[in-house]
């Protein structure tokens, strides 16, 4: 094999070798996610770890490097290694996910504890793959620098194609590895590119490929030799041609400031990424797959940084240190214009997407990654790998000296990404912190013109020796006035007013006005005041509630409460405004424990929401954790009679994990005997695709799924699957026992049965509707991918898929009551005919309210004259229990039961409680 094609072989390998590597991050960050929670401290964790071993592995190997006799075959050995123990996280997996519950102990104990524990588990997982990984590229290097005053640019190119490969390893896990081969499917993948890539690197090297430059001189048998001391290999060896061989120049800057300077670049670099992942999330959907997208443009903004490193690297006429002086500078110049450049390209942190269907909806994402991103971060990717030109002159071997850059700075990273995620963004917010950013580039700038000396002229030519510190020459009067104007103008940025940018839209047509805004560590969280009422409102377009949809938020904990004989123990699976699960409070429960994954969202509806939710932070039968839902409910050793699961955006990432059949076992696992797990979906951001693969997971583990109305508005509704541990009959008794608790001996029976019952639409289980869907699973995530999709689709101007609204919405009640008829349903054996009669009146108001919205007033009229036909002669028209039994439950009067039920009030129909609102 020529010398040509040998370097093509390697490149290539190291190509897979950065797709593996994305991947496995992209799949370890999901599965700590799962074992931890979707925390914005579990993810910071996941990657502090994994970045540890990068940068420890970095230092290790590359000092190693040159003192093996193939670094080729160290190489291969490494990806080997990568590969058989990221085996033996697999093979581990369950074993991780029994154990760490115990470890951590039930959610609000001792949060050292468990982060110690955290800690741990990561270090276990992370460590070993990533430390063998933060090898690979000095030895790569050390391998193909053939010599060293090469290493400019075979350096940069060799991490320009690995960090290209971890975009495509990023960009395939987001959108293609997932479905096609499944979680488990996925990361076995990697693990063969990797054993691929290192047994073909060690075959390579038995070839005798080891170039002449890093190559060991053989040993000399005679005994003077023997008593000689053995040369150091990190240092040039003078056996070799002087064109392999360069003297030992005072260097333009010392090699401890070239490492702080990697160091701190690393920290700005992943520091300006968390800030705009941030910002992106104001302006998207939020999916796995745009997630990928903008991980892929920062990967391929590195990567052309690189190459734009090597072309550099190539030219004679200016410095090392005046062109990464121009680096530092252009850096500093993209992180101080990114804010304005992100508001004006957004228009004001509009929502993207508009009427967009998929294909056109990834194209417009993937353009703003690459305006926003790509462009300007190519400039940001350059400055680490042309540092590899500075270190040319370096005495090291050229594997070393990449070990202890990529140490520097990635450690770097580490301490900025923290930095950024749980500092500044709470501090300053996400425009800000893109000015302090800019600020420490700038700081680089001047430490970098004070610290330049002179330097050789040519490669190659001697230097003169170092002058004693005593006389070392002070920065000339030119160093010091461009310093002085870098400081001034890093001064500057700090000082720039960013009041004009928007942080949040607010509707002024609505008359909406901010209350509360906090950019956190997990999201954005503001309350809004339309008027009285309140809103939360996270990442600028997701609406958690509010209090115009009182009824409706209470009637998710009424509906299925009313149905329970004894809802002694509750668990609810979301906070939001603190309505939905506040309403629990008024019925005679010993304990309710909520789980809310963002702290700020539990901050703001204590300070701002107390008058609507009964309670809750100062009942002593309530609990709040702000923890992720899914790990609290594993964690806990608590039995409950009813768990809610809130509304949830399914087409946010991670959203998926609430509907997996890991999840609804583990909630099974925790519900008492006669207990149900009440899972709200909100049917006009969901297809019949999406529907009946959550209702067909939820049928594989629960004995009956039921299926009730959460409202009786005219499009937009809200429905709950309801699954039973034990397929129970309902007792219609129970119906009027539980609504006197909140409203005590105004009522007949009859009135709270027919007020009960017309919520309910059917028996999933036993209509079989959905029987032949797939299922959702951990490792075969399909909500998480078919989600966002649809969302596009049913959205985007002649998209192919439509949301459950309308008539829509009636076929589908019609076809789950057919299925399973009122005298066939095994759920409703205990009714009486008259008792059944209630049920079809429901389903005849619900279709009769559709008719009235679409202007057939009359047909309308004669569905709801045989509802009424039907009903107790003091049966109310067209309205939840909620609204009757709830009225005055804490400061607001939600307005007049006789009438019609305001269908905006609920805040479903602007998107409120789980979707995008409608400016």
């Amino acid at each position: 094999m020529t010398e040509r094609r040998e370097r093509l072989v390697l490149l290539a390998l190291f190509f897979v070798s950065g797709a593996a590597a994305l991947i496995y991050q992209v799949l370890w960050v999901r599965e700590l996610g799962l074992l931890f929670g979707s925390t914005a401290q579990a993810a910071a964790l996941t990657i502090a770890v994994f970045f540890t071993g990068i940068a420890t592995g970095g230092a290790v190997w590359g000092r190693r490097a040159p003192r093996l006799r193939s670094s080729l075959r160290g190489f291969g050995w490494l990806e080997v290694g990568v590969a058989v123990t990221a085996l033996g996280h697999l093979v581990l997996i369950d074993v991780y996910h029994a154990v760490v519950p115990v470890l951590v102990g039930p959610p609000g104990g001792h949060p050292v504890a468990e982060t110690a524990v955290k800690i741990g588990v990561a270090t276990v997982i992370l460590l070993p793959p990533s430390f063998l990984m933060g090898g690979t590229l000095p030895l790569m290097t050390q391998h193909l620098v053939r010599s060293r005053d090469r290493l400019g640019t075979t350096g940069t190119a060799i991490y320009a194609v690995n960090t290209a490969g971890s975009a495509l390893g990023a960009l395939a896990a987001g959108f293609v590895l997932p479905l096609a081969l499944g979680i488990r499917g996925a990361y076995l993948l990697a693990v063969g590119l990797d054993l691929a890539v290192g047994t073909a690197a060690v075959l390579l090297a038995r070839r005798g490929t080891t170039p002449a430059a890093t190559r060991a001189p053989a040993p000399d048998p005679s005994p003077a030799a023997a008593s000689t001391p053995a040369p150091d290999p990190s240092l040039p060896d003078p056996s070799l041609p002087d064109h392999h061989r360069l003297p030992a120049p005072s260097p333009q800057l010392a090699g401890g400031l070239i490492l702080a300077i990697a160091a701190v670049s690393g920290a700005a670099t992943l520091a300006i990424e968390v800030v705009w992942t941030r910002l992106f999330s104001q302006v998207l959907q939020n999916s796995a797959q745009t997630y990928a997208l903008v991980l892929t443009a920062f990967l391929l903004a590195l990567a052309a940084g690189a190459g734009l490193a090597n072309l550099l690297a190539r030219q004679r006429r200016l410095s090392p240190t005046a062109v990464l002086g121009g680096l530092l500078t252009g850096s500093a110049v993209v992180a101080a214009t990114s804010p304005w450049w992100f508001h004006r390209l957004t228009d004001g942190l509009r929502y993207l997407g508009g009427d967009l269907t998929w294909g056109a909806y990834l194209g417009a994402v993937s353009g703003l990654a690459a305006l926003v991103i790509l462009l300007p971060g190519t400039v940001l990717g350059a400055v680490l790998p042309y540092q590899l030109r500075l270190l040319q002159t370096s005495r090291r071997a050229p594997g070393h000296e990449v070990g202890r850059l990529v140490a520097a700075n990635t450690t770097g990273g580490i301490v900025g990404s923290l930095l950024a995620g749980f500092v500044l963004l709470p501090l300053l917010g996400a425009w800000r912190s893109l000015l302090v950013v800019a600020a420490s580039y700038g700081g680089l700038v001047v430490v970098l013109v004070l610290s330049t000396a002179p330097a050789p002229a040519q490669v190659g030519d001697p230097a003169p020796p170092p002058a004693p510190a005593s006389r070392r020459r002070r920065p000339a009067p030119g160093q010091v006035a461009v310093a002085a104007t870098a400081a001034v103008a890093t001064v500057g940025v700090l000082l720039v007013d960013t009041s004009q940018l928007t942080t949040i839209r607010v509707s002024t047509a609505r008359d909406e006005q901010v209350v509360e805004l906090r950019e956190g560590s997990q999201a954005t969280v503001a309350v809004l005041a339309r008027g009285a009422d309140r809103l939360i409102r996270v990442n600028n377009w997701y609406t958690l509630g509010g209090t115009r949809g009182l009824d409706s938020e209470r009637n998710q904990t009424v509906v299925p409460m009313l149905t329970h004989p004894d809802p002694a123990r509750v668990f609810t699976l979301g906070l939001g405004t603190g309505i939905t699960a506040g309403a629990a409070l008024a019925f005679p429960v010993d304990r309710l424990v909520v789980c809310e994954l963002i702290r700020d969202v539990v901050e703001v509806s204590q300070a701002h929401f107390t008058p609507w939710i009964g309670g809750l932070f100062e009942d002593p039968r309530a609990v709040v954790h702000a923890e992720d839902g899914r790990a609290c409910l594993r964690r806990t050793d608590e039995r409950f009679d009813v768990i809610n699961a809130d509304l949830f955006t399914p087409w946010e990432a991670g959203t998926g994990n609430l509907y997996t059949v890991e999840h609804y076992t583990t909630a099974r696992e925790r519900l008492a005997p006669g207990g149900i797990y009440v899972q709200w979906m909100p049917l006009y951001q969901v297809s019949d695709q999406e529907l009946g693969i959550v209702a067909r997971t939820m049928d594989e583990v629960f004995d009956q799924v039921l299926l009730w109305r959460g409202d009786l508005f005219s499009q937009r509704s809200i429905v709950a699957l309801v699954g039973q541990v034990e397929a129970t009959p309902l007792d219609p008794a129970v119906l009027a026992v539980q609504a006197r608790h909140l409203d005590p001996g105004r009522r007949s029976d009859a009135f709270y049965e027919a007020l009960g019952l017309r919520m309910y639409v059917g028996n999933l289980t036993a209509s079989g509707v959905f029987a032949d869907r797939e299922l959702n699973t951990d490792d075969r995530p399909v909500i998480e991918h078919l989600a966002p999709r649809t969302q596009r689709e049913a959205r985007g101007t002649g998209g192919s898929a439509s949301f459950l609204v309308g008539e829509a919405r009636e076929a589908f009640y019609a076809e789950v009551a057919a299925g399973a008829p009122t005298d066939d349903d095994p759920f409703l054996v205990a009714l009486d005919d008259t008792q059944r009669g209630y049920v079809e009146a429901g389903a005849l108001r619900s279709r009769a309210r559709w008719l009235e919205a679409t202007d057939r007033g009359q047909q309308a009229e004669q569905l709801l004259a045989r509802a009424r036909a039907l009903e107790p002669a003091d049966a109310l028209a067209d309205v939840s229990p909620a609204r009757v039994l709830l009225p005055r439950i804490t400061g607001r009067i939600t307005g007049r039961i006789s009438g019609h039920s305001s269908e905006h009030s609920s805040g479903y129909s602007s998107g409120q409680s789980s979707g995008p609102t409608q400016e």
